[in-house]
């Protein structure tokens, strides 16, 4: 057993099944454990559960919340929880200066209160080394998805995949592995060459609507709206959408299902198709991490005083 993390208190706030996969190989690594919201879990003895966010705050050296962050209203969503976990104002305001809160998205309102009171907010989607290891998952689940929502085999579909950054790439990949004739849809010339050197056909999204209507399956990995009324104009009513971009996805939504076109949103695969692993992945970066951030802190305390 790992002792890298013995010492250090954490809060793991809310979150779904990856979370507790997380708690547990957290404490195999000498942690801590403090658990908000999850009141409905499987019981884990070495676990203490918080009676609420504002009383666990007080208590440890770091904040997690989950990888979706908090919605408009500050809810955290707590699959294990008794009762709502609201990320409120005044929770904000009790957080110590020297606790970091690590979060996988965080909203505009929580970056802006953040910075207004000195709070460290670290975001781990955007990390590099975390979002390739989570690519892995979500491809995986957004290509069952596909099998699932069409009548046709991925081997030998025309499948595009929208965006080739971290998940695309896996994504691609994955499908050209099980026989797809895949489209990488790109706007980088560096992507675009790296795509026809995998073997792909490459597109610049300048050309995608006038290639779109033979796509049996797009896979959109693009955070803001690319399939909007006038590029859905032009998509097969039979064809399948596997939108992965985090909400509200890259798709109008509403117009596909309005031309009849199956559209479906994918946020957050790594949770519902493999929480093990995603639980893993976490707790093989999130270590490493936080004992860097601490130690910046501890650093920077001892200058001051």
């Amino acid at each position: 057993m790992s002792a890298g993390l013995k010492g250090i208190r954490f809060a793991v706030v809310g979150g779904d099944d990856r979370e507790l996969y997380l708690i547990a190989e957290l404490q195999k690594q000498g942690a801590y454990i403090i658990g908000v919201g999850f009141e409905k879990a499987s019981h884990n003895s070495e676990m203490m559960h918080a009676t609420s966010l504002e009383d666990a705050v007080s208590k440890v050296d770091v904040l997690l919340f989950p990888m979706f962050g908090a919605d408009e209203r500050g809810v955290i969503k707590a699959k294990y929880s008794d009762t709502p976990i609201v990320l409120n104002k005044k929770v904000l305001e009790s957080i110590p200066r020297n606790v970091p809160l690590i979060i996988g998205y965080a909203r505009p309102a929580l970056k802006s209160a953040a910075e207004n009171l000195g709070i460290q907010l670290i975001e781990t989607a955007k990390l590099d080394e975390l979002a390739i290891l989570n690519s892995i998952p979500s491809a995986e689940g957004a290509i069952q998805m596909a099998m699932e929502a069409t009548k046709i085999t991925i081997h030998g579909s025309q499948s595009f995949v929208l965006g080739l950054g971290r998940c695309g790439w896996t994504l691609a990949r994955m499908l050209v592995g099980i026989g797809a004739h895949v489209t990488g849809v790109a706007r980088k010339p560096s992507d675009l060459a790296r795509a026809e050197e995998m073997g792909l056909q490459a597109l610049h999204f300048a050309n995608l609507e006038d290639e779109i209507g033979r796509a049996e399956i797009v896979f959109n990995t693009v955070p803001h709206q690319v399939l909007d009324r006038m590029m859905l104009e032009k998509v097969s009513h039979d064809a399948v959408i596997i939108d992965l971009a985090s909400i509200p996805g890259g798709t109008d939504f509403e117009y596909a299902q309005m031309l009849g076109i199956k559209a479906q949103l994918a946020p957050g695969l790594p949770g519902i198709v493999a929480p093990k692993t995603a639980g893993r992945i976490l707790a093989h970066i999130y270590p490493q991490l936080i004992l860097r951030h601490l130690t910046t802190i501890n650093t920077t305390c001892k200058v001051e005083v």
